[in-house]
């Protein structure tokens, strides 16, 4: 049976594609066709685009014959991309409704989550619209980028903005909403929007602004307000490449993986 669920899938210019692991050369740079690695190719939420890499690259010195590329991107756009027959071998969502939902309809293996992160409001170094707290989100004339409301970055600001109004009072959210001034498919989007100053104040994760320090200053969110996403993973079902997508699954859940994950910001798995 067809998996007939569907997302809005966007242009192809969401994703960034990135190789990691070079092919054996012989004499003179010429490729050594029998000793080239194969590839793993894994489909990844765009908030991995930094610790990904790194966890390919020990995983490829571990596992020489095996290199892996990635598809960046919305986690909602990789799903209906996998859910409508996309070449691919591993998932990777901020999201785990979206891997329960490919798991259900048998495309991809149980998932399992192996990171957490959380929400925080990015403002430019130099903060223009000098904002202190949450609350000044819906001060008149802030200008606020959020996630789609189809991503899940977009999702858990929404659902972050509903908790606050508990602490700002009855219409808080609507009075952010109604600065919202762009609604972006990636997390990086906003963040490359608030580091060119286009905004004054975007809802990222927190590893988003770990990795562009110099160029953004976080407001915290307080923890009962905040949502902690949770990530999953798992090998797509029915490729040619399935026992090598389950390796590196195991490798991101093994403590390599983890190690590098806690370095780049992220929290450990829900128990």
């Amino acid at each position: 049976m067809r998996f007939h669920w569907r997302a809005p899938v966007r242009a192809a210019a969401a994703f960034v594609v990135v190789s990691v692991g070079v092919p054996a050369c012989g004499p003179g740079g010429s490729t050594r066709e029998s000793e080239s690695p194969a590839f793993i190719t894994v489909f990844a939420a765009s908030s991995l685009s930094t610790v990904f890499p790194q966890i390919a690259r020990e995983f490829s010195v571990a596992n020489p014959r095996e290199a892996v590329r990635f598809s960046f991107g919305g986690t909602d756009s990789l799903a209906a991309q996998i859910g409508q027959g996309a070449p691919a071998d591993v998932f990777a969502g901020a999201s785990a409704t979206y891997g329960d939902r490919l798991w259900a309809a048998r495309q991809i293996d149980r998932p399992k989550p192996f990171c957490t992160n959380s929400l925080v409001i990015v403002v430019p170094a130099s903060n223009p619209a000098s904002l202190d707290s949450p609350r000044d989100l819906a001060r008149q004339g802030v200008k606020v980028l959020i996630g789609a409301a189809a991503v899940p970055i977009g999702t858990y600001t929404r659902q972050v903005l509903t908790n606050l109004g508990a602490e700002y009072g009855e219409g808080y959210d609507q009075r952010v909403l109604a600065n919202v001034v762009s609604e972006e498919d990636t997390a990086e989007g906003i963040v490359s929007k608030i580091s060119q100053g286009e905004a004054d104040a975007g809802f990222v994760y927190r590893t988003d602004q770990w990795a562009d320090a110099a160029n953004l200053h976080s407001i915290p969110i307080d923890a009962a307000a905040n949502v902690f996403a949770t990530y999953s993973i798992a090998a797509i079902v029915g490729g040619t490449r399935t026992l090598e997508a389950r390796a590196f699954v195991g490798f991101v859940l093994s403590s390599p993986g983890q190690r590098l994950l806690r370095a780049a910001g992220f929290g450990p798995p829900p128990e």
